[in-house]
């Protein structure tokens, strides 16, 4: 068997075993949440007529990344990962759990729900680190494209597509029924993850007296060594910029600017969503035509041009068609940045690498939020698309520089690579 040959075997992950119960468990759990994130803005809006009480409660999903995310990675390099996950499914499935029991009870109001999506976003900046560096334990290294690829498919289809329409004839049983449905996905979730067996990562011992502070540190200064990481890293800021204008004005956009009406905006929410899952399964293919980084300039590209059509076309057609592509490349460039990353990185610092990308993200989407809606004001409906379309064009230029330091699919173990990352 040729070298080639032998990583087209490996390249694909074994469904049984640790890598199928991780896949459960995620795309059970993202169901969950997708019933619960319909369902919160319905409580809220039924407890209160106040916008900004409303808006609070999504609010409270993106502060716990900018307060915790870094530690939360340090913390995840440090613990068993698989224990800390299951652990945390079955604290996040009591939470959920007693929230339902409250809202069956008539005792939901507003401070409860802030504090429920503080509490359960506290706790997620500590699982997806542990996720994403568990990962590499239940795959072989050249499997883990096409790993990321079937978990972020599976996920964006329970949640984007499945859990919607279940919202309402849970609601019809009750408002607590679809977070008593996500109590019990996240306890299913994590008996999953409890069966797991794998090897926990070699890690070197800790110096006397080392600190979460000087691990967070470390875990930076790494990223910021590597060319390659620290370039995706800026753009994908770049990117949720971008995003975050596009999607906070998104409904104004559609309503008024093409004014398709709430059937236009529903429709342009589910071609992106058809679009995501369309993408998942074309990454591991342009991935492997162009190497990776390069897929994430390809993935940039497209999704420039795409904004530009939202931009600029007046026509319900070219927002349908322009959400299609930014949807689909946008899951080309999750699926390749994630795994870049746990390519690139240290095995003992994959979880502090990660906290570095999704806090960098979450940071860039309430930006991009505001900057969209003064960019709305100002210069129109359209605005925020151009707007974006420029920031997703920078995102492309500052990825230029890196692409020598592409990590190719069939042979990964590149001079680039194993120069700096021990193994």
């Amino acid at each position: 068997m040729t070298t080639v040959e032998a990583a087209q075997v490996v390249r694909r992950p074994a469904w049984r075993g640790g890598f199928g119960r991780l896949w459960s468990a995620a795309v059970v759990s993202r169901f969950g949440d997708g019933l619960r994130a319909a369902a919160l803005p319905l409580i809220a809006v039924g407890l209160t007529d106040e916008p900004l009480a409303v808006a609070s409660v999504t609010a409270c999903g993106y502060v716990p990344w900018l307060l915790f995310g870094l530690l939360g990675g340090a913390v995840a390099d440090r613990v068993d990962q698989r224990r800390a996950m299951w652990a945390l499914d079955t604290v996040r499935g009591l939470l959920v759990a007693c929230f339902a029991l409250a809202v069956g009870l008539g005792h939901a109001s507003v401070p409860l729900l802030l504090a429920l999506a503080f509490s359960l976003t506290t706790l997620q900046t500590l699982f997806d680190n542990a996720a994403t560096a568990l990962l590499p334990s239940l795959v072989a290294r050249e499997a883990l494209g096409g790993a990321n690829a079937r978990l972020m498919t599976g996920q964006q289809l329970a949640g984007g597509l499945l859990a919607g329409p279940f919202v309402p004839l849970l609601l019809a049983a009750g408002a607590f029924a679809p977070f008593a449905a996500d109590a019990c996905t996240y306890l299913l979730a994590a008996a999953l993850v409890a069966r797991l067996r794998i090897r926990p990562p070699e890690r070197e011992p800790r110096p006397a007296g080392s600190t979460l502070q000087a691990e967070i540190g470390e875990g930076l200064r790494a990223l910021w060594r590597d060319r390659a990481l620290r370039a995706i890293c800026l753009a994908t800021l770049l990117c949720n910029i971008g995003m975050g204008a596009l999607i906070a004005t998104l409904v104004l956009h559609v309503t008024r600017w093409l004014h398709a009406g709430n059937a236009g905006y529903v429709a342009a929410m589910t071609v992106y969503s058809a679009g995501s899952l369309a993408g998942g399964f074309v990454a591991q293919r342009i991935a492997r035509r162009t190497g990776r980084l390069r897929a994430l300039l390809v993935a940039g590209s497209v999704q420039t041009v795409s904004l530009l059509i939202i931009g600029c076309v007046r026509h319900l057609g070219a927002l349908l068609l322009g959400m299609l592509l930014l949807g689909a490349m946008n899951m080309v460039w999750n699926v390749n940045q994630v795994t870049l990353m746990q390519h690139r990185s240290p095995e003992s610092m994959v979880g502090r690498m990660a906290s570095a990308f999704r806090t960098a993200s979450t940071a860039g989407a309430p930006l991009g939020a505001l900057l969209g809606g003064a960019v709305a004001r100002s210069g129109g409906l359209n605005a925020p698309a151009l707007l974006a379309a420029v920031l997703f064009a920078l995102a492309v230029t500052a990825l230029t520089p890196a692409r020598k330091d592409d990590v190719p699919v069939v042979a990964p173990d590149d001079g680039v690579t194993t120069a700096h990352v021990p193994r």
